[in-house]
């Protein structure tokens, strides 16, 4: 159970109001049409890009700390190294393609590059990828710790405060309360690393009182295991904010410069991060509950108002993520899929009006999924498995001219890559044995969706080549 004082209720109350008001005071800022609705009119800063990027790309707070707790700083290889490494790939390779383009989302790309119907298909699949119900599920699960109230309505409430000025703002409005949730985010765990290291010790504690497995790269996982988490982080190179904030950016140099300083802040977040949870496992080792190890760890370290702040930190890191996907569901929804079956021009004020449904559409969409599949990770796996086969080749190849093919092969490779892993995740469920899921082949789903998503490609190439 945890304990708040007053002056922690009061904070974590005022820091609720603070982003809603600075949500609605930022779109006081907003000029007329779709371009700043939906990119701030493009003008994103060095700064701006940095803290929104930063903040949006680290929602999962609360499996973090669970991974921390039970396998230490493989926390830092699992969840941090693949990251980096395909994000500075991002930015190397196609941060300035992505922003000279001048486009708005990824379905935009793929219908320049392929065709209307690849298009259509890419928003749908973007929506299924962005949507925001495993981080609706940890808001709501954090607020009923906090608040003590039924989970259901925790999700409702959390969920509307941390969406419900988009619907004037838009993306401007995303960008600055993300900047704010920043701050908070780093102030958050840099209190309890600060507290535990004044309370317990140092290099030495962790050491007498942790496992040695926690202190090893590998946190007692075989190779296999890690190099899945290798393929699941391709999910940078699809990512729709990734995306998004690249065609926000004021030109080309600031994308790409934003996404390797962004990687320097991740790594400083991770190693804070990391730290709490190696803190909480030695200091708390018998634990029923990992998932809470952060909380449990504040409860018996953090004093009050320091506590009341690092709750902030845990909600800001998570309402910056929800609030950033579900813009983007939203915009997917809008533009992506009703505007283009409705033929409807980009700049026509219909696309917003529709985008602002859309806001409505998405967070419905992933309050009921939250309900419906209560398990954070499992919406993570289901989703990324899905989609990640669908999106990765045909939105990669968009962007370099010797990679593209013909659309029809485009078409089939997303849609044959995404059925394929659909398929083989869902049969796994249905002929599970003792629980364990049996995958076509004894393989994640993933891999023959890839497999098949990259045959289309290979067919379409030698095509493509075979006619010029």
């Amino acid at each position: 159970m945890i304990h708040f004082s007053f002056v922690d209720s009061a904070l974590i109350i005022l820091y609720f109001s603070a982003v809603v008001f600075i949500g609605f005071r930022a779109a006081r800022r907003q000029k007329s049409g779709n371009d700043d609705y939906l990119l701030a009119s493009r003008t994103l800063t060095l700064p701006m890009f940095v803290a929104t990027l930063v903040s949006t790309w680290y929602g999962g707070i609360l499996g973090v700390g669970e991974y921390s707790y039970r396998y230490g700083i493989s926390n830092w290889v699992i969840f941090g190294v693949p990251y980096y490494i395909f994000a500075v790939f991002f930015a190397f390779f196609l941060a300035k393609k992505i922003r000279a383009t001048n486009l708005y989302t990824i379905p935009d790309k793929l219908e320049q590059a392929y065709d209307k119907r690849t298009a259509i298909a890419g928003g749908i699949l973007t929506f299924f990828l962005v949507s925001p119900a495993a981080y609706v599920l940890m808001l709501g699960i954090l607020a009923q710790l906090i608040f003590g109230i039924d989970l259901k309505l925790c999700i409702i409430i959390t969920t509307f405060l941390t969406i419900v000025y988009l619907y004037k703002g838009g993306f401007r409005s995303d960008i600055w309360a993300n900047a704010f949730e920043f701050v908070m985010m780093f102030i958050g765990f840099g209190l309890i690393v600060f507290f535990s290291y004044t309370k317990f010790g140092g290099l030495d504690y962790i050491q007498s009182h942790v496992t040695p497995t926690h202190l090893t790269w590998h946190g007692g996982h075989r190779i296999e295991y890690i190099a899945v988490w290798f393929f699941i982080a391709l999910w940078t190179l699809v990512d729709p904010a990734f995306h998004q904030r690249c065609y926000a950016a004021k030109d080309g140099k600031t994308a790409k410069k934003g996404i390797l300083v962004s990687v320097l802040f991740w790594f400083v977040f991770d190693f804070l991060t990391t730290s709490a949870g190696l803190y909480a496992r030695a200091s708390l080792p018998q634990s029923s509950e990992p998932m809470f190890s952060y909380p449990l760890l504040a409860e018996i370290t953090l004093p009050a108002a320091a506590k009341g702040m690092f709750f902030i930190g845990l909600l800001a890191t998570i309402m910056s993520t929800l609030s950033s996907l579900t813009l983007i569901s939203a915009i997917t929804i809008g533009k992506d899929i009703a505007g283009r079956l409705k033929n409807t021009p980009e700049n026509s004020v219909i696309v917003q009006r529709w985008t602002k449904i859309g806001l409505l559409i998405s967070a419905l969409f992933s309050i009921a999924l939250a309900i419906l599949i209560p398990s954070v990770v499992g919406i993570w796996y289901s989703i990324g498995t899905c989609i990640i086969p669908g999106l990765l080749i045909p939105v990669l190849a968009s962007y370099f001219e010797k990679l593209k093919i013909p659309a029809a092969y485009a078409f089939y490779a997303m849609v044959s890559g995404w059925l394929v892993s659909t398929a083989s995740l869902v049969t796994g469920y249905i002929y599970s044995v003792n629980g364990n899921p049996a995958y076509w082949f004894g393989i994640e789903p993933m891999y023959p969706g890839l497999f098949i998503a990259i045959l289309y490609w290979g067919i379409g190439k030698l095509k493509h080549d075979g006619t010029n």
